[in-house]
């Protein structure tokens, strides 16, 4: 999967997008904070703290080990917190947006495609790029913005008027894992960092869970034309997903190489819906259901 030289400033990502889980973002920094004062406090004071940990320890080495020890993992804390943080940041909003433009990049004909859809679009990064591309081309096609909530989706029109797209975008208010959509609907189906939270109420190690992502998969494969491109990008599940698409018999898979977002492992996939299946002498069109 070739790689996109676009890039694009921070300040500007985040002026259009904003960003989700920002609650997140102020709970690491300020666990990093409070544990950087807490370093500072050790540094200082480290004299009063050993006198305190020799009420526990008896001996004057255990004593000090303790203090420094602590002291230690105070520190590194502080620096790991940061780091996350900073992850964090840099996931949520650049970070996006280059796999944004590296998913776009994964579909070489972009003037044939009509109908593309975006499944959990979210602020619309992904979906504003798509949009980008189809205007570059020319093409009177059009994406769709799918996601949970109706509050989202009034938002991500928003950003795609401010791109200059809005004429490319619709956004629908549906349910992922029943897609509101007719077979063979799609030329494109693109999802990015989003299947991962699908059956997050069951826990995300649990077979419930597994078994509504591959719901996901298996309704992102019946939407798409014979002949279309998907593209999903997300965190730690990937192999679950091409699993399933060996088994619905996909063509040209492919992954990319793993990239840290969000502080775990992500990679991309894309596939090609086959134009027909062939079993024995005959042929035969598979049920993309699940």
């Amino acid at each position: 999967m070739g790689k996109s030289n676009s890039s694009r400033d921070w300040t500007q990502i985040y002026a259009i997008y904003g960003m989700d889980q920002w609650q997140t973002l102020v709970f690491l920094l300020c666990h990093a904070v409070f544990f950087s004062l807490l370093s500072i406090i050790f540094l200082f004071y480290f004299g009063s703290i050993f006198h305190f940990f020799q009420t526990f320890f008896p001996s004057p080495g255990a004593a000090r080990f303790a203090a420094g020890f602590s002291g230690a993992v105070t520190s590194i804390s502080a620096v790991c917190l940061f780091f996350a943080a900073a992850n964090f940041l840099y996931s949520a909003g650049p970070l996006h947006y280059e796999m944004a433009q590296r998913m776009v990049g994964s579909v070489y004909d972009w003037s044939s495609v009509k109908l593309a859809l975006d499944i959990g679009c979210g602020r619309g990064i992904l979906l504003n790029s798509v949009a980008t591309q189809l205007k570059k081309t020319g093409s009177s096609g059009r994406v769709v913005g799918l996601d949970r909530s109706k509050r989202t989706t009034l938002s991500t029109l928003r950003t795609a008027n401010v791109e200059g797209v809005g004429e490319y975008v619709t956004c629908k208010e549906g349910d992922v894992r029943s897609l509101p959509f007719e077979d063979n609907y799609f030329d494109v189906v693109v999802s990015a960092v989003f299947v991962h939270t699908v059956g997050k109420e069951y826990g995300h190690r649990t077979v419930e869970a597994a078994a509504e992502r591959m719901r996901v998969v298996g309704e992102m494969v019946r939407v798409l034309k014979p002949g279309g491109v998907g593209v999903v990008w997300d965190l730690l599940h990937v192999p679950e997903y091409v699993r399933r698409l060996q088994e619905l018999k996909m063509e040209d898979i492919r992954v990319s190489e793993r990239v840290t977002a969000f502080m775990v492992s992500s990679h991309m996939v894309s596939f090609r819906k086959p134009s027909q299946h062939v079993v024995g002498p005959g042929e035969v069109r598979l049920d993309w259901r699940c």
